[in-house]
């Protein structure tokens, strides 16, 4: 019955929404209108302000990758300059060392002081572009808190539309440089590498001097042996001795001829002298005349089999070639003059030498033997008949020797010549083992200047190494649009928020073969080397190490060790070839670190990340950045309103960090910065 009575209660107000065939009055369908149409507005508003309220989010990750985006900037910047430095110091370097190598060129020294010239004033180039390359960067290191504050801040600016306002700006941890720049003032130390250039180039020029000095005594040895017309040594052992074949073999040209030579056919020749020489006549000069010849040609014999010629391990000879006796005084030094060897007789005169006992004066009892060097000291007469003396031995040889139809004509030429080629070999052998030992020290010079330039590369850590925090708050200005909703809501302001995000650098693994530095060497190539002849390599050696920075190591051996290879005039077997080699090596085993050429670009991060790194707690760091930014401003007040002091130590839209010099033109090319575009320069 309660049940049925309240129905009857409420009966009258439910008619107004239904009626008496239980349909939808017309009141009821305009109240359902309203309230659904109450409802699908309130969601858009909460919408509305749903959406409004994370955009803070979006605009402090925008904001903080803006601000990183200063910092990816400048680490180009750096490895750049850094890549310059490095390649011009590693140019210089190479270019000395080509310079050490063709200083050991008998007959280049003076190309290669050129060479060590050009690689100094490349040295020197280096320097001073490291030196003002240092100062550069460090100013430009000194505005980037400004840089970045103010590029994120313009971020937030730009973001501030559609009634939208916020306020706020990236800082950089850490706030301030933890760079270290010295790397770039390193010295590198050429003066010794210059100082043996120039006694490598004494050596090899006196080397020079004893090597053409050893070839003209050798051509002219090979001359009178086998080269002169119509008569030479050759062409007397065929024609007085009848030799032939391999006991007289002829030498075309003197490539591969050795006075060896001329000495074994002496030994030939003499012996069949000897053999075919017989004692007689029809007078008693006719008589003295053979018996001088015999014992002439049986004391050259014995002569030249004593002679030598050697070549030694170390490139020297040892050379022996018996000078024959000319006329009567030179006689009297040989064994000719002493030898016991003529027979005497007795004579009304005493005991009398003879040159044979055919002479028609040998009448007497024979006295035995004795030597010419007796009858001038009186000791044995002179026979009447053959006047057998000194005198006649001498002219034996004063009879061939003069007249160059003669083989002693040609001897005597021989060994002058073995005895000048024996001077000047052995002096440039000696000569050769001192240039090697300069080219040790060049080796260890050379090494050194690139242990300076191995030392550790600039140590980067700028403001915003460790990542950049922005901190963004939205006012509480904006009302939610009421354009529809005014019927049916009240109005409502957006309320006041803030957002906080992080970011730091992170090699991009797309750009790991960047050509950032291909690019930056194609806009300063314009210029081609002036620098000619030897030296018409340096541009694109330059060239070559600086787009091979990346790989450090292996570009310098490689590009270098082309440089070298390209050199003229180093032979193999050469002090120069030998040096080419060892700084080969050097460059090889040099160790210079490669570099990661991967760009950097910005990531989002935990905020916490950087805020640990730079020794801060999160909350209450954030509470308070928030609490202290400004509701507008410029870079300089959003800085300043969170303690950090900016200082613009470049003052222009545009910065010339240094001007580089280009290897071999003494042109340099200003390295300007476009601070307006530094943020997206990355």
């Amino acid at each position: 019955m309660g049940s049925g009575a309240e129905r009857v209660a409420g009966a009258p107000v439910l008619s107004l929404f239904r009626d008496d065939e239980d349909g939808f009055t017309t009141v009821g369908v305009a109240v359902a209108l309203v309230l659904s149409l109450s409802l699908v507005f309130a969601s858009a508003g909460a919408t509305w302000v749903a959406g409004r309220s994370s955009e803070v989010q979006r605009v402090a990750d925008a904001c903080a990758m803006a601000g990183q985006n200063a910092v990816a900037a400048f680490s180009t910047v750096t490895q750049a300059i850094d890549a310059c430095v490095l390649s011009l110091g590693l140019t210089g370097v190479v270019v000395l060392g080509a310079g050490l190598v063709v200083s050991c060129v008998p007959g280049l020294s003076a190309t290669g002081a050129q060479i060590v010239q050009a690689g100094s004033r490349i040295l020197d180039a280096r320097g001073e572009f490291a030196r003002s390359a240092a100062d550069g960067i460090e100013r430009l290191e000194a505005t980037l808190p400004l840089l970045i504050v103010a590029n994120s801040a313009s971020c937030v600016e730009a973001n501030s539309v559609g009634g939208m306002s916020y306020a706020g700006c990236a800082l950089p941890f850490p706030s301030e440089s933890r760079s270290d720049f010295s790397g770039l003032r390193k010295e590198v130390d050429d003066e010794r590498l210059a100082e043996l250039s120039v006694e490598m180039g004494e050596v090899s020029d006196e080397m020079e001097r004893a090597r053409h000095q050893a070839q003209e005594a050798l051509d002219r040895g090979w001359e009178a042996d086998c080269g002169s017309s119509p008569y030479c040594l050759w062409e007397r052992a065929s024609t007085l001795a009848g030799l032939g074949g391999s006991l007289n073999p002829r030498y075309p040209t003197s490539a591969g001829w050795t006075f060896g030579a001329p000495l074994a056919r002496a030994r030939n020749y003499y012996a069949a002298r000897v053999a075919s020489a017989q004692v007689g006549g029809s007078t008693a000069e006719e008589i003295t005349d053979s018996a001088c010849r015999e014992a002439f040609y049986e004391y050259a014999l014995e002569q030249v089999r004593g002679g030598s010629y050697q070549e030694l391990p170390d490139g020297s000879v040892s050379i022996d070639l018996p000078s024959l006796p000319r006329n009567a005084d030179q006689t009297r030094s040989t064994t000719l003059y002493t030898d016991v060897r003529w027979p005497c007789t007795t004579e009304e005169g005493g005991r009398t030498l003879h040159s044979s006992l055919l002479c028609p004066g040998a009448t007497g009892a024979s006295a035995g033997l004795a030597s010419v060097a007796e009858v001038d000291a009186g000791s044995v007469a002179r026979c009447d008949e053959c006047r057998m003396d000194v005198g006649d031995l001498g002219r034996v040889a004063a009879a061939s020797t003069p007249i160059d139809n003669g083989f002693e004509y040609y001897w005597r030429i021989i060994v002058e010549a073995s005895e000048d080629h024996e001077r000047a070999r052995n002096e440039e052998v000696a000569l050769e083992q001192r240039l090697k030992g300069l080219a040790e020290e060049g080796e260890g010079a050379f090494s050194t200047a690139l242990d300076q330039l191995s030392v550790a590369r600039p140590s980067l850590c700028p403001p915003g190494a460790w990542g950049c925090v922005a901190v963004v708050a939205r006012d509480a200005s904006r009302v939610v649009p009421t354009e529809l909703t005014a019927a049916f809501l009240s109005s409502a302001e957006l309320p006041e928020g803030a957002a906080v995000s992080a970011a730091v650098l992170a090699p991009d693994p797309s750009t790991a073969e960047n050509n950032v530095l291909s690019r930056f060497f194609d806009a300063i190539s314009a210029s081609d080397s002036a620098l000619g002849g030897a030296l018409d390599g340096v541009m694109d050696l330059w060239g070559s190490l600086l787009l091979g920075y990346g790989s450090a190591y292996g570009s310098v051996a490689e590009k270098g060790g082309e440089f070298l290879d390209n050199l003229d005039g180093v032979l193999g077997g050469t002090v120069g070839a030998w040096l080419k080699g060892r700084l080969k090596q050097v460059m090889s085993d040099a160790g210079l670190e490669p570099v990661d050429l991967r760009l950097r670009k910005p990531v989002l991060v935990n905020s916490q990340k950087v805020l640990d790194q730079g020794g801060f707690d999160q909350v209450s760091s954030v509470r308070e950045l928030v609490a202290t930014l400004p509701d507008s401003g410029s870079a300089t007040d959003f800085a300043q309103s969170v303690g950090l002091w900016l200082a613009d130590e470049v003052g222009t839209e545009e910065f010339t960090v240094a001007e580089l010099p280009i290897p071999g033109t003494g042109i340099g090319i200003p390295l300007t910065i476009d601070l307006s575009k530094l943020g997206g320069a990355a």
